[in-house]
């Protein structure tokens, strides 16, 4: 299965509450919108990767509530970006005080704030240039460091502002989210689903 673009006039011109509503409307669809205004329906996870964004999603959340800096999202929020896209990471944290400027207006729906952090999972069926381009897109938008983790290659690469994309090869390591998550680390190897 792979992800679906809708291009019409008519969908392009949506409001946000508007495509709001219309990802209300489609609650079992996976939908993303890009700052062109054009939507995505992306097929569901296979097996292997929701289990690998479960184990993902477990880690980045016992961080965070060990250290209480931040609130961690999964890959059901989607937010909207200061570029007119909604995205839809699949693993993401907001700093406590950039969640706390937001009004509560903002806060509902699709949240208008680009994450701190955001990480992408490669699935079998996703396009890694596809991915990639995802990937600096959050950049562009605001994001202060993005990892997009592709299980099958057992590869990871490093998306930070204003620097070189830096491949990781090989999961028996520990990926270090530096100062943007102070105290963080993935441990790669728990992501290998057997």
């Amino acid at each position: 299965m792979i992800a679906i673009t809708l291009k019409s006039p008519v969908l392009e011109r949506l409001s946000d509450a508007e495509f709001y509503q219309f990802c209300l409307d489609n609650r079992d669809q996976r939908i993303e919108r890009d700052a062109a205004h054009q939507i995505t329906i992306m097929p569901p996870k296979n097996s292997e990767t929701g289990a690998t964004n479960s184990e993902l999603n477990y880690q980045l959340s016992h961080w965070n509530r060990q250290h209480a800096n931040g609130i961690v999202f999964d890959s059901s929020a989607g937010f909207y970006l200061n570029t007119g896209a909604m995205l839809s990471p699949d693993a993401s944290w907001i700093s406590q005080a950039n969640w706390a400027a937001l009004s509560p207006e903002d806060r509902r729906g699709f949240a208008r704030i680009c994450p701190d952090f955001v990480v992408e999972l490669l699935s079998p069926t996703d396009r890694l240039t596809d991915t990639m381009r995802k990937m600096e897109h959050w950049l562009e938008a605001g994001a202060r460091l993005g990892w997009l983790i592709a299980p099958g290659t057992e590869s990871v690469y490093i998306f930070e502002p204003g620097q070189p994309v830096r491949p990781i090869v090989g999961f028996d390591q520990e990926l270090v989210a530096g100062p943007v998550l102070p105290g963080f680390t993935l441990e790669l190897r728990r992501l290998r689903i057997k």
